[in-house]
């Protein structure tokens, strides 16, 4: 799982602090910017899944994870971003459609409910699959409001 071009933008809330610092270290050979929190104090989802997704809609980075209790709130969050398609992976397989499919450009783990080792497959296949496009691509080019 090596390619320094990639450049990833990391987020959570409280809940998904712990993942998200254990993320980190797993995505070393990555390009890596943490957006917080720096600590698994209280605080707020929006304030930290705003600036992953503004990253990525920018293109500034490649792609953004964004972690919390249930993924739920970072994930509607992010997807608030025009440019942004955000997938809650809870399993592998999702992870692999949300990119084949749906060309997810940000991924949301629900750390309440994926083991360490889950979350780091998921981020693999996250990271690793490619857009199918073909049939896909009309559809992806649909979201957009």
């Amino acid at each position: 799982m090596s390619d320094t071009k990639i450049k990833i933008a990391i987020g959570a809330d409280h809940a998904g602090f712990d993942y998200k610092e254990i993320l980190k270290d797993f995505l070393k050979d990555y390009e890596v910017k943490d957006f917080g929190p720096s600590s698994a104090d209280s605080v707020d989802y929006p304030d930290f899944a705003h600036p992953v997704a503004s990253a990525v809609e920018n293109e500034e980075f490649t792609y953004g994870i964004l972690l919390c209790g249930s993924a739920n709130g970072v994930a509607i969050t992010a997807n608030k971003h025009q440019g942004i398609r955000a997938g809650l992976c809870w399993e592998n397989e999702v992870a692999s459609l949300v990119r084949q499919h749906n060309n997810a450009n940000v991924l949301c783990i629900p750390a309440r409910f994926v083991s360490v080792d889950e979350a780091k497959q998921i981020t693999k296949t996250f990271l690793t699959t490619a857009f199918e496009g073909g049939r896909h691509q009309n559809r992806v080019e649909k979201i957009s409001c």
